[in-house]
């Protein structure tokens, strides 16, 4: 029996907005919470028009009265149950978020949202206080956090074997918009192409973040300032499609950051590297289950998930033994497996295990809506150093 099971005699009641027919990231969220069986999916609105939502709901085995048409019947409906939901999840448009999240936690509810967590620093920052003020989880499903060697690799850093960090150079290198597309000519048919909808920058907001939280995550450091060149490989093309920054960390580290949606023949293209006085550490996400340690005046080693010598917070994420492959889906799934701790513990008035509570916060999603408009800043400053430093 799992911890949530022991703790609550139950599964936590998870409600889902977004993520209906045609999106990919709705399936992940959703096989996610039930790896590991601390969730059971109760309750959704997957769509914007309410006949697509509540036919899709019904084709997942939600009850007929919780197939909800829209997030604002769900949130109603919910509220009038003995058996409402604990924890809601959102994956709309990006613009979508900030409203549906304020309002989950006005509820009482727990909240696990989509990365970027809003489209404006200042919708960023309110939810910030609105989950201080609720006093519940808030979860920013940056989820290259939850490879078990991206733990490794940031306690190393924290153990200090690397020593101060010096440098770091992060790349998220992706091909699906190396050509035109309708949505180019015709913005509507893409929410994505849609500013309002989107954010500032379609490649920041949509791959630029990630790459932002899993440099800070690693480097355990803010981000202090960047210098940033914004645009597009796509002749004609309207919205951002490449992104080259130069890094400044409140430590001290320097780096730089390069993001693109239109490398073409490129797949996904998710690499850190990040070195200390005394060494660096390598990974790559297209080989997810492998770190390179280089060590100062010694033989690099590479080190294996499920191996022997790995640190506890590794091996809190490893599922299977050495030898057996784990990806993209169960990272997903250590996020909603820490959320899940972290939530019981609240409920239960228990302590978590602390290696359950270094999840990406609301406070990293407001941070990583800072280093976006840092960038579209700084960009329009023909590339001028711009701070994105953020107190919370």
């Amino acid at each position: 029996m799992n911890h949530t099971l022991q703790a609550l005699g139950r599964r936590l009641r998870l409600g889902v907005v977004g993520g209906g027919p045609g999106s990919f990231i709705g399936p992940v969220h959703r096989s996610a919470a039930r790896l590991d069986d601390h969730y059971e999916v109760v309750a959704a609105a997957l769509s914007r028009d309410p006949a697509t939502g509540r036919r899709a709901a019904l084709e997942l085995g939600i009850q007929p009265e919780r197939a909800y048409g829209s997030w604002t019947d769900l949130l109603a409906g919910e509220a009038d149950r003995a058996d409402g939901i604990d924890v809601l999840a959102i994956m709309t448009a990006n613009a979508a978020h900030h409203p549906i999240a304020k309002a989950a936690l006005a509820q009482g509810l727990d909240v696990i949202c989509d990365k970027p967590l809003t489209t404006r620093l200042e919708d960023a920052q309110d939810l910030v206080r609105a989950a201080e003020a609720a006093e519940r989880v808030f979860c920013v499903t940056y989820n290259y956090s939850g490879y078990p060697m991206v733990r490794q690799a940031r306690a190393m850093v924290q153990a200090g074997e690397l020593g101060p960090i010096r440098q770091l150079q992060v790349e998220y290198i992706q091909g699906h918009l190396a050509t035109p597309t309708p949505a180019d000519r015709e913005p509507g048919l893409d929410w994505r192409f849609q500013p309002a909808e989107c954010g500032p920058s379609l490649v920041l907001g949509d791959i630029g973040t990630h790459a932002h939280h899993l440099a800070c995550f690693i480097a355990d450091q803010p981000l202090a300032a960047v210098a940033a060149e914004l645009g597009s490989a796509v002749p004609g093309r309207q919205v951002d499609d490449l992104a080259h920054v130069l890094l400044r960390f409140e430590g001290g580290a320097r780096g730089s950051l390069w993001v693109t949606n239109s490398a073409a023949g490129a797949e996904h293209g998710l690499a850190i590297r990040v070195f200390g006085e005394q060494g660096g550490l390598e990974w790559h996400q297209e080989q997810p289950n492998q770190l390179l340690h280089r060590r100062l005046g010694d033989c690099p080693r590479l080190l294996g998930r499920g191996g022997p010598g790995l640190t506890p917070a590794a091996e809190r994420a490893t599922r299977i033994v050495l030898g057996h492959p784990e990806g993209y889906q169960e990272a997903f799934a250590n996020l909603y497996l820490d959320v899940a701790a972290a939530i019981v513990a609240r409920r239960t008035g228990r302590p978590a295990d602390p290696l359950a509570l270094d999840f990406p916060t609301v406070a990293d999603g407001a941070r990583g809506i800072a280093f976006v408009e840092a960038c579209v800043a700084s960009a329009r400053a023909n590339g001028g150093w711009t701070s994105c430093r953020l107190e919370l």
